[in-house]
């Protein structure tokens, strides 16, 4: 017996996609008020972001100690993070190609020496040197309170994983503490559901922020960088994402369908910790075994940036291109090299990436840092589409290690994703 249908007012999809337009006209008619409206999108970011760490703690430990094989863990985490590299690398390689193709910079004739005049937007403070050194120390918070302090996803995940492997070690002796965290993860899931009623207000102040500030000036002004960046994130979910699908037999635009209120949240927030806890419960939903979700979804948010690779990959060269620097094959090589480093920072902050992105020019030295300032007007078009490509690429990831682990109920996969999305909302304590 099928379940009625809820009323479309009071789906979540159709209300944030109400407010994002509402948000446009109001950013359009009034560009005045975008000051006003942002912090509304920001106090939704800080509401998510207060309980991510948290969740990731509970999520990741409850779901390894409860496999009760460290072997296991071991190799869902190889398999993930080769899936990962290779997935990325694609990803960059894209992006290099198809600037290379389209050429949005060429001819712009920007002088490097006019982007640290009077009048050129501050880029101080963004870059600063990225080694392989750096990278491994950010592993590792500065203290256990300092990973939940900060909220940032890599450390919190690496303390989560030494947390997990001590409760496992201890055996059976850990089952209260085990079963404690998974009530406490519960309550949170609680909260989420809670802060989700604020989501289009959230939307609605983004959106309403980005068209004010940022549009329709910046979008003419930069329009061939903006179109060719939307037509290289169609791409990759055509001609890398899909293929993955159908290989694994997922239907991916069902797939897209049922976590498409998640993708309109972060296409108003350009933060993709905005769904973590939404996108882990739903995940779960789908059939995948909580050991598999607890340890690929946060590895996937800390190492497995699709859209943000694209991002660099084009951005860098785009930049390059519009003031006449004249970048080897093998000069873009090297980029490519020091982003699949650099890639990996900033997970999930809603405008990391344009920090991490000065970081890898600063990397690189051979395109000027300052150069950055002139995609500041048109960063948050930008990250409207390639943090949706992040969320979709991680979702995606943890669907193709659960087949490859045989840790999926293929019946209640395939059920779900045939779901009403009405219904999908409407079915899941999570989500009420």
């Amino acid at each position: 017996m099928t379940s009625r249908s809820r009323p479309l007012y009071k789906d979540l999809s159709v209300q944030i996609l109400v407010a994002m337009l509402l948000g446009v006209l109001v950013g359009y008619l009034w560009p005045g008020s975008a000051d006003s409206m942002k912090p509304l999108g920001d106090f939704f970011i800080k509401l998510v972001r207060m309980l991510v760490a948290p969740i990731i703690f509970c999520t990741v430990v409850h779901g390894i100690a409860s496999v009760g094989e460290a072997k296991r863990v071991g190799r869902v985490a190889i398999k993930a993070l080769i899936y990962f590299e290779i997935v990325t690398t694609i990803a960059l390689v894209l992006g290099l190609v198809l600037v290379n193709v389209w050429a949005p910079g060429v001819g712009m004739n920007v002088d490097p020496a006019s982007l640290t005049g009077a009048g050129a937007p501050n880029t101080d403070g963004l870059a600063h040197h990225v080694g392989f050194g750096d990278f491994l120390l950010a592993l590792v918070p500065e203290s256990a309170v300092g990973a939940f302090a900060d909220g940032d996803v890599i450390p919190v995940l690496f303390f989560s994983l030494m947390f997990a492997f001590g409760l496992l070690s201890m055996g059976p002796r850990a089952k209260p503490m085990v079963d404690g965290i998974h009530f406490l993860s519960q309550v949170l899931f609680k909260m989420i559901g809670i802060v989700m009623y604020v989501a289009p207000i959230g939307a609605f102040g983004a959106i309403a922020f980005t068209v004010g500030r940022f549009g329709p000036s910046s979008l003419l002004a930069l329009g061939r960088l903006v179109a060719e960046f939307y037509v290289c994130c169609l791409l990759f979910v055509v001609l890398v994402l899909t293929p993955i699908a159908w290989g694994f037999g997922i239907n991916i635009l069902r797939l897209i369908r049922y976590i498409g209120a998640e993708l309109m949240i972060v296409v108003g927030t350009s933060s993709s910790e905005s769904v973590f806890p939404r996108l882990n419960a739903k995940l779960r939903q789908l059939g995948v075994d909580e050991p598999v979700v607890a340890l690929v979804l946060p590895a996937g948010y800390a190492f497995n940036h699709d859209g943000t690779c694209l991002y660099f990959a084009t951005v860098s060269v785009f930049l390059a291109q519009a003031v006449g620097i004249d970048l080897s094959v093998g000069q873009q090589l090297g980029l490519l090299a020091v982003m699949l480093f650099t890639s990996k920072g900033g997970a999930g902050v809603a405008g990391s990436a344009i920090v991490v992105l000065a970081s890898t020019l600063a990397s690189s030295g051979t395109i000027p840092v300052a150069a950055v300032g002139l995609i500041l007007g048109v960063h948050r078009l930008l990250s409207s589409v390639f943090v949706p490509v992040n969320v979709l690429g991680n979702a995606l990831a943890t669907l193709v290690i659960a087949k490859l682990e045989r840790a999926v109920d293929l019946v209640t996969l395939e059920s779900e994703l045939r779901r009403e999305p009405g219904l999908v909302e409407a079915t899941r304590p999570e989500y009420q």
